[in-house]
């Protein structure tokens, strides 16, 4: 079995490869049934949650005894990690050969996870962005923040980068290491502004009270939401939500798990035959993406297995073949 970690993974992927593999994944499909959620309480009255993610594909692939693939990535995450300088997400990928259930790889989670949310935002940008995007907002100065910035960039024709936190000194620290790599990235100091400034809004937020509202969006942006992961958590309020055609990575994620969307339609804000899409649905052309340049778009995501597993596989071929 192979131990692969965040650097061999980083050196395993692009970002407009990946975002074609899961476009493909999607067009394909995998078993992949709804996550488990398992809450770990603490002595001390703290609570982490534990997700377990699996998914198998009985398609033939390259390594394997013909049988396809089986996954199942295991994460934590735990709130209080950030006062003590951990991540708040913590995990690994487990990679089997589908037909004998032989491990064949322990993959570095956390990154995988970084990976693939980020390729996941960016394919759906690709069917839901304006084709002339050229500035994006990030929400949240986190580990996940310089994959999104990324992953948009090789979507879109992005120019200028502006990141959005509620600590100002952690978003000076994300836009400098952004800057490193060349891109034109600086601090926004009203959340506001900068909203109606962006032709794309990406937030990585573990919020529970809204951030993006309705009344800053222009018209022609696309919102991206992708950190909420419970009902309770909330990154855009109603005014987005009624203002947007509304497109999810998975219905049966998104409408149980995403406070985004689960909230909305306790309410009647959102009715569930108004969630236009989903990323098979995209994917397989069985429904359209942005149908003008003035509509606003907005995707939420809880994360999918089969991303997980789309990408594990992509890493796993290409440090097979020698090149991770």
């Amino acid at each position: 079995m192979k131990i692969i970690s965040a650097a061999e993974i980083d050196r395993a992927l692009t970002f407009p490869g990946l975002v074609d593999r899961l476009e493909a994944a999607f067009r394909e499909g995998a078993v992949q049934p709804v996550r488990h959620h398992h809450t770990v309480e603490r002595p001390d009255g703290a609570a982490s949650t534990l997700l377990l993610m699996p998914a198998w594909t009985d398609f033939p692939a390259a390594g394997t005894s013909d049988g396809g693939y089986v996954g199942v990535k295991i994460v934590t995450v735990s709130p209080d990690n950030n006062a003590i300088g951990k991540p708040a997400v913590m995990g690994v990928y487990l990679l089997l050969d589908g037909r004998t259930g032989e491990p064949l790889a322990l993959i570095d989670g956390q990154r995988l996870t970084q990976w693939r949310t980020a390729c996941a935002s960016a394919l759906a940008a690709r069917y839901l962005a304006r084709p002339d995007a050229s500035r994006l907002l990030v929400i949240g100065a986190g580990a996940l923040c310089p994959f999104l910035a990324r992953a948009h960039c090789a979507v879109r024709p992005i120019r200028e980068i502006r990141i959005w936190n509620r600590t100002p000194a952690n978003a000076e620290t994300a836009a400098a290491a952004l800057r490193d790599s060349g891109l034109d990235v600086s601090v926004a100091d009203d959340l506001h502004d900068a909203i109606g400034w962006a032709d794309i809004v990406s937030s990585a937020t573990i919020s529970t009270s809204p951030l993006v509202a309705g009344s800053a969006l222009k018209p022609g942006v696309h919102v991206d939401l992708v950190g909420g992961f419970t009902p309770a958590m909330r990154e855009a309020d109603d005014a987005a939500i009624a203002a947007a055609r509304v497109y999810v990575d998975t219905r049966a994620g998104a409408t149980k798990e995403a406070g985004d969307i689960v909230q909305p339609l306790t309410s009647g804000v959102l009715a569930a035959d108004a969630i236009v899409a989903d990323l098979y649905e995209l994917a397989r052309a069985r429904k359209s993406g942005r149908g003008s340049a003035d509509e606003i778009t907005l995707f939420k995501s809880v994360g999918a297995a089969l991303e997980d597993l789309a990408a594990g596989i992509a890493v796993y071929e290409a440090r097979a073949g020698g090149a991770a």
